[in-house]
């Protein structure tokens, strides 16, 4: 079974959170910032109002509380609406 977006919604895997160690004390999951980048794994068709403008394999920024979790076959993913996004890493 794979995830496939309706209309202007992507799905994105997101970046690794970092992992940093201050003076040798190892930072909990709980206190990890959450990444703000990801790569697009699937796009819906668009709207009729608004195109869609990313396409697979797109490494994008979005903003801090953008987006619903989900996971699926062990994998966790963030699906938004193409507004979420702020911006297209080139």
């Amino acid at each position: 079974m794979s995830i496939k977006p309706l209309a202007d919604r992507v799905l994105i895997e997101p970046a690794p959170a970092e992992t940093k160690t201050v003076g040798g004390i190892i930072i909990p999951d709980t206190a990890k910032e959450k990444p703000l980048q990801g790569k697009v794994v699937a796009v819906g068709a668009g709207t009729k109002d608004e195109e869609m403008v990313l396409k697979v394999g797109d490494e994008v920024l979005y903003g801090k509380y953008a987006g619903t979790e989900i996971e699926h076959e062990g994998n966790k993913y963030l699906i938004m609406r193409q507004s979420d996004v702020v911006a297209i890493l080139a």
